[in-house]
């Protein structure tokens, strides 16, 4: 059993031939794959997909990048339209400071109008954060005293700070093909002390394949690849990492099992 936390199925690049993508994925053992909206005219399609493949959820959310052409996105149209049942995240919502595609500010409210779906519905928030670690700390721990809320930190790769402080906050942590690359030795650090029971493997497919196939189109498949290069980090036996991280993935994302 595996589960992709997080791909974005239709995407350019896997959407032109999805379903051979999704058999590719099942022949490597892959049994769920959650497929992550990061903007509104997205959710149609993500859901669809869901609705037709009975090993494929959805979210519902809009990424940090778009933020300033989503104002109109508050808490109230995304718990509405997270009571479909093929809909088991908020999110991608969070802070990219790296590239600042939208105001800082207005990522900020954004980000906090997740948070409160994710309370209101119970449904966990999926958080994005690049180069904005303090930010992000910051209101997950401030919107976590208003109310607890499940919460994944995805494609992690902040500092090892940072993953204690989401770990204390009760979040999951989830870690993508970036972990196989040679220069990501203070992530491979991370990881190998990251508490089994909270851990979460994704690709973030079409993008970050892992070694062997960096500089290829990702996809649900390679999380196989994640999985065993973690397994030999973290001193584990495979198949206990793969049934643990599948475990986590239905037991955050409860909606799953019904």
């Amino acid at each position: 059993m595996l589960a992709d936390s997080h791909c974005h199925l239709n995407y350019k690049g896997l959407a032109e031939d999805q379903q051979a993508v999704l058999e590719r994925a099942r022949a490597r053992g892959v049994t769920a794959m959650l497929n992550i909206a990061t903007r509104e005219s997205e959710w149609d399609d993500v859901l669809a997909t869901a609705e037709r493949e009975s090993d494929v959820w959805a979210t519902v959310g809009i990424h940090p990048h778009e933020a300033d052409k989503h104002a109109h996105i508050d808490t109230a149209k995304l718990v509405a339209r997270a009571q479909h049942p093929r809909v088991v995240g908020i999110g991608e919502s969070g802070l990219d400071y790296f590239y600042d595609h939208s105001d800082r500010e207005r990522q900020q409210v954004s980000f906090r109008a997740h948070i409160a779906a994710a309370r209101e519905t119970q449904l966990p928030i999926v958080v994005h954060t690049r180069d904005a670690e303090e930010d992000t700390a910051s209101i997950l721990r401030e919107e976590m005293g208003k109310g607890a809320y499940p919460c994944v930190i995805h494609c992690f790769t902040a500092s090892g700070a940072f993953a204690d402080i989401a770990l204390d906050l009760g979040c999951y942590i989830s870690i993508s093909g970036i972990v196989t690359f040679k220069n990501a030795k203070d992530l491979q650090e991370t990881a190998a002390r990251l508490p089994l029971d909270r851990l979460l493997i994704e690709t973030d497919a079409p993008f970050l394949a892992p070694v062997p196939h960096r500089g290829k189109t990702g996809e649900p498949a390679f999380v196989a690849d994640t999985a065993r290069f973690l397994a030999d980090l973290r001193g584990e036996r495979l198949e206990d990492l793969t049934e643990a991280t599948a475990h986590n993935f239905h037991s955050l994302f409860a909606k799953t099992r019904s």
